[in-house]
């Protein structure tokens, strides 16, 4: 089976969610088979396994890609994964799985701020109906999405006539997490992008009842909303110097923040999966959790190491506050700890290859079947 898998949306800077899942399943299906990887930027392959081939075609964002399957028609591939929904399949010659990661968008309609005003106002009018996305997913022989809540929230809203399948994120594998009884920082973390959905002045204003606690916020962030949040935390009763931009980290220093701090936090008010909860997790850091759906999925509902606060309380805040105090109990803090650890394991990027692969392989019999 010639195996196609769309690298295009890997990050060459900092990984942002879909590149962090484009790059971690690409690599942990090159260990059960030799895909071919397609990439549009030559810099991407040295983010690839060494043992794959790659293909070189446009940006995933150019006014070629409806037209992306004719052209993918000229290297023969027998199944092709897409880690989004957009590629064109009109006139395809293979099977094709595209993924749909979530329904945010529907939820919360404006676009993400770095787009320029013709895409985002392309953005916004998609999404104000579901019948563009039953167009493209209907043009797949199947669906992958990454939680079992979007797998729900797909057929509830009959978004596909093709079968969804969960082709779970996961934090990356380490060979070692945090000692639970060690030293740790009053620091808080936050990884993410700053739409409004992720109501991150929530986390920003629980700042005012942990003045020894400081932000860490590590995404990369524009000057205009960085003054936003100063001067929100500045009529909060919040110190300015308890938020502490990154504006961007590296894998390493992610990880020794991560390994140092009391709590990741986020009051996110839509998800998809939340893989900075699960990264935090997998090092032994406890989470402080939004109660959606998707973090109940992931932090695990009975996980010590995940705390989570109502998000329509006028005092969620306060319970933001209240769970980071609780973990400064040191014995609270080593059960959240080891908790954190076991749920993070759940979730495994060797599972998931597993799944794609096989996945892949039944479409790609079923058309052989088909076709003889």
């Amino acid at each position: 089976m010639r195996f196609f898998m769309d690298g295009r949306y890997i990050r060459t800077d900092f990984h942002d969610g879909i590149s962090r899942f484009s790059h971690s399943l690409i690599h942990a299906v090159a260990q059960l088979t030799n895909p071919t990887i397609i990439i549009h930027d030559s810099a991407q392959r040295d983010l690839l396994p060494q043992n794959v081939d790659v293909v070189e075609f446009h940006a995933p964002t150019s006014v070629s890609e409806p037209m992306a399957a004719l052209k993918l028609n000229a290297y023969q591939p027998d199944v092709v994964f897409s880690p989004m929904q957009t590629m064109g399949s009109a006139g395809r010659d293979f099977g094709l799985i595209l993924t749909l990661h979530d329904l945010i968008y529907y939820q919360h309609r404006s676009p993400p701020r770095n787009l320029s005003q013709p895409v985002r106002g392309l953005w916004y009018l998609y999404h104000l109906t579901y019948a563009p996305q039953r167009l493209l997913l209907n043009g797949a022989d199947a669906v992958a999405t990454v939680s079992k809540t979007s797998q729900r929230l797909i057929r509830k809203h009959h978004l596909t006539s093709r079968p969804v399948h969960v082709i779970s994120n996961a934090p990356p594998e380490l060979d070692h997490a945090r000692d639970p009884a060690g030293p740790r920082e009053k620091t808080l973390i936050y990884m993410g992008s700053f739409m409004e959905y992720k109501n991150v002045e929530t986390v920003i204003s629980a700042l005012q009842y942990l003045p020894e606690y400081q932000l860490h916020l590590c995404s990369r962030i524009t000057e205009e909303r960085r003054q936003e949040y100063l001067d929100f935390a500045h009529a909060h009763g919040v110190e300015t110097g308890q938020l502490y931009f990154h504006d961007g980290i590296d894998d390493i220093g992610y990880r020794n923040l991560l390994r140092e701090a009391t709590a990741l936090v986020t009051t996110s008010r839509s998800e998809g999966y939340g893989l900075p909860v699960a990264e935090a997790m997998a090092e032994g850091t406890p989470v402080v959790l939004s109660n959606l759906e998707i973090f109940q999925e992931i932090g695990g509902r009975t996980n010590p190491g995940a705390q989570f606060v109502d998000i329509e309380s006028e005092h969620v805040s306060r319970q933001v506050a209240d769970a980071v105090l609780a973990l400064e109990d040191d014995k609270a803090f080593v059960r959240a700890s080891i908790g954190a650890v076991r749920q993070a394991q759940t979730f495994r990027w060797d599972d998931s290859a597993k799944v794609l692969v096989d996945l892949a392989e039944d479409i790609h019999q079923r058309r052989t079947r088909r076709t003889s």
